[in-house]
C-alpha cells in the first residue's frame, strides 16, 4: 500500500509540475492538424488566427 501512496503521490507531482508549465507558457489553445478548431463557451474560435495575444506575441 505504501508503495502505491508513493507512485500515486509521485505522479500526482509530475501532472502538477507540467499544468504549472502549460499555464505559464500562454500558448493558445488550437485544434489538432486538419481537425476542427477548438472553440470556446460561447462558440468562438480559440485558433491561433482569433488568439486576442497573436499580434503583441509576434511583435516581441
Amino acid at each position: 500500500m505504501t508503495l502505491f501512496l508513493l507512485t500515486l503521490g509521485g505522479m500526482a507531482i509530475v501532472m502538477a509540475i507540467m499544468a504549472v508549465g502549460v499555464i505559464l507558457d500562454g500558448r493558445c489553445l488550437r485544434g489538432s492538424c486538419g481537425g476542427p478548431d477548438v472553440t470556446g463557451p460561447d462558440d468562438d474560435s480559440l485558433a491561433c488566427a482569433t488568439c486576442p495575444r497573436r499580434r503583441s506575441e509576434s511583435s516581441t
